[in-house]
């Protein structure tokens, strides 16, 4: 069982997509947790960390432990600062984003629940996400991100023999 400081500065890279970009400190397998998941995000002014998503199995919560960010939810936008808690259950109605609006870096703690497997819908890109842990042998949850449109028919590939 291991254990971190919420206000360490151990960062791993997060992504370096532009209007993505974050530093990340994930915290489950340092904590030795199965069934529940964190990530501590440093984020900078109007960088977000991650685009716009609901869950079909991970319910979520947002802690912002410093600074202030933008919460875009389907109720719309609005600001949330130091000590602020909001959880994101699952569904349309869960949809959230995450953006960096104070003047300088923001810290939060994004919780969730583990679902394996899980799918993700993001509104704004129509796109759709499955993913699952147990399909890869090194371990890394394998995914797939793709929009409807561009289904296979059912049938596709399959022999009839």
């Amino acid at each position: 069982m291991g254990e971190v400081n919420i206000y360490g500065d151990e960062w791993t890279d997060g992504t370096t997509e532009p209007g993505f970009r974050n530093r990340e400190r994930p915290l489950g397998g340092t904590l030795g947790a199965e069934k529940l998941g964190g990530t501590i995000y440093l984020i900078e002014p109007g960088q977000r960390i991650c685009p716009y998503h609901w869950h079909f199995g991970d319910e979520e919560w947002l802690i912002v432990l410093e600074g202030t960010v933008t919460l875009r939810t389907p109720d719309g936008e609005r600001e949330l600062g130091r000590g602020d808690v909001v959880a994101f259950p699952t569904g349309p109605g869960g949809a959230h984003d995450v953006r960096g609006s104070s003047e300088g870096a923001a810290r939060v703690l994004m919780l969730s629940t583990l679902s394996d497997p899980e799918i993700c819908v993001y509104p704004d890109s129509e796109k759709i996400g499955a993913s699952a842990g147990w399909m890869r042998k090194d371990g890394a949850r394998a995914r797939v991100l793709n929009r409807e449109a561009a289904n296979l028919e059912y049938f596709d590939g399959e022999r009839s023999e």
